[in-house]
């Protein structure tokens, strides 16, 4: 009965394991581990809705109109359907990217330096606009309810002359775009880049060259297909899609499938207006984010849209009034535009919670105290992978007595299986004499058959909290250990890890009690190969986790048993 206890929990653990993988999968929006992946190329550009042919937001009215609600998309006058636009590269340390002369979007965004996992030869492409890929940058005035159409991402703008590539010795470039009086207001966009900095400054100067008073509002979204990042794995997923940032709410991820779903009547699961707060879409290691202000999170009225704008393309965005523009006067905006990897001590630095775009998981509380000492550990030894080890010496250590527990209970119990599986054989035809017989000698040896159970189970948390922080830390990326191990969120080219992890999940194994039944014994060693598979396809870093974990378990387990005399038995 209690060989058949220890088997259920060992079943239920793996079995919970990889269900809870499955779970998270489907919480954050990310398919199945059961069913393959439906992929939906995005819309051709030129062929959505819309007079001018491409995509065109819905966004929510401000003011008047209730919170989260439509107002028709901003709409493309004559003289904002260019017959040609200009795209522009411009050129730092750590960007390249692509403006688009029509309305000033940021189409494509290059991260010089993040090497693309398909092809090293490549750099990292965020923002794309291509025949299977739609993620990109915009943004535009609207009118107030009622009012004409004024300059958007539809407009056409020349861009002034200047420099396009961030020379040495510089520390900043600008990209001005001005565009043509649209019902007499002019948009001018001001993009600043800076030397070491994923961040973008975006100015908004309006100017009302009419002669009648205007109410203007700025948008700023994040366009993007619903398709998963390439190069995901089968075996794991983090969450892809937008996020949405209020002092009120905190951080809220909206699933593809979730706008995909909503009718016009559904209230969003997201604040739809706050004084503070912003916007981003967020991918394994990477995200961008729409931030109002120069360096902070400035105060200022906001709404917040996350809309379905075609097939399989979504967007999330921000509405700023900018209050009533008297003729000939101008007013300004200051936004940030941050595209890049999710480097969580310098997101949080942007501005409140961006660092939560970095997923932890479910057991957040417990992921970032451990992400914390990772990145001290590798300050002290300066190796991502020797610091990996040294934290989970320091857990091992932390979680000591309770294993030693552990370890005790279960190096008693293969102690006295000798004399149980004579006994069991002697009364195998009376279950109920075998059972009182088996509570007898539990009773009078003094083993709890549950006491290796409950400690493995207290410290689960934390181990899967720190696969959590290994899984998604964009530090691993292209960070070599030792020899053969050049990159820790990549799998092992030779399998040797995970081949390693294997053998000792198995010497594990011969240093637990055998059970007495062949079936249940049989079940005992082909679980670890099962479960071991899955490592095959995990990130180095992650098998160096769990194989230190394992050798580290073995050396305590090993230590106890011998000094309980039950090597080998």
């Amino acid at each position: 009965m209690t060989d058949m206890r220890r088997t259920l929990l060992w079943g239920v653990f793996l079995v919970s394991l990889f269900l809870l993988y499955d779970a998270w999968n489907k919480h954050t929006g990310k398919p199945s581990l059961f069913e393959r992946p439906q992929v939906s190329a995005p819309a051709p550009v030129g062929a959505a809705p819309g007079a001018s042919g491409l995509p065109t937001p819905t966004v929510p009215a401000v003011g008047a109109a209730t919170p989260g609600a439509a107002v028709a998309a901003p709409v493309a006058s004559a003289a904002s359907t260019p017959a040609r636009s200009e795209k522009i590269v411009v050129t730092t340390d750590r960007l390249r990217v692509t403006i688009d002369t029509q309305g000033g979007d940021a189409v494509r965004a290059e991260l010089l330096g993040q090497v693309d996992e398909q092809d090293p030869k490549k750099n990292v492409v965020l923002f794309d606009q291509s025949a299977d890929r739609l993620y990109k940058a915009q943004t535009g005035l609207i009118a107030a309810p009622g009012g004409t159409a004024l300059p958007n991402h539809l407009t056409p703008m020349i861009a002034a002359p200047g420099e396009r590539t961030l020379k040495d010795g510089v520390n900043e470039l600008q990209l001005r775009l001005e565009s043509p009086e649209v019902s007499g207001v002019k948009l001018v966009k001001t993009y600043t880049f800076k030397r070491g900095d994923y961040v973008i400054g975006v100015r908004h100067e309006v100017i009302n060259a009419s002669s009648a008073v205007v109410n203007p509002q700025l948008y700023l979204q994040l366009v993007r297909d619903g398709n998963p990042p390439p190069g995901g794995s089968s075996f794991y997923s983090t969450f892809t899609g937008p996020a949405v940032f209020t002092d009120a709410s905190k951080f809220k991820k909206i699933e593809f499938k979730s706008i995909d779903k909503r009718k016009p009547d559904d209230k969003p699961e997201h604040d739809t207006s706050a004084d503070n707060g912003w916007v981003a879409m967020v991918q394994h290691y990477f995200a961008s984010a729409w931030l109002i202000g120069t360096a902070s999170d400035e105060r200022r009225a906001r709404e917040f849209f996350t809309n379905k704008i075609g097939t399989n393309e979504f967007s999330v965005g921000m509405i700023v009034p900018l209050g009533a523009l008297e003729p000939g006067a101008s007013k300004s905006l200051e936004a940030r535009l941050f595209v890049g990897p999710q480097e969580e001590n310098k997101l949080s630095a942007l501005a409140p919670g961006l660092e939560l775009v970095k997923d932890y998981g479910l057991f957040k509380i417990l992921s970032e105290p451990l992400f914390w000492l990772l990145t001290q550990l590798h300050k002290l030894i300066g190796n991502w992978g020797w610091a990996i080890v040294a934290l989970v010496v320091l857990l091992k250590i932390a979680f000591y007595w309770l294993n030693a527990s552990a370890y005790r209970s279960m190096g008693k119990m293969k102690a006295i299986n000798p004399k149980v599986m004579e006994m069991r054989e002697r009364l195998k035809d009376k279950p109920q004499q075998m059972q009182q017989e088996m509570m007898r000698i539990y009773r009078e040896e003094k083993v709890n058959p549950l006491g290796g159970c409950l400690p493995i189970f207290v410290q689960m948390p934390f181990f899967i909290a720190l696969y959590w922080v290994l899984l998604s830390s964009v530090e691993m990326r292209h960070t070599p250990w030792i020899g053969w191990i050049t990159d820790l969120s990549a799998k092992d080219p030779y399998f040797i890890l995970p081949l390693l992890m294997t053998a000792s999940s198995m010497l594990q194994t011969w240093l637990n009690p055998t059970p007495p039944d062949p079936v249940q014994a049989k079940m005992m060693w082909i679980m670890p190969l099962v479960f071991s598979v899955m490592f095959f396809f995990f990130p180095a870093g992650l098998v160096l986790y769990w194989l230190t974990n394992n050798i580290l378990s073995i050396a305590q387990q090993y230590l106890i048993n011998k000094q309980l005399g039950v090597i080998g038995k």
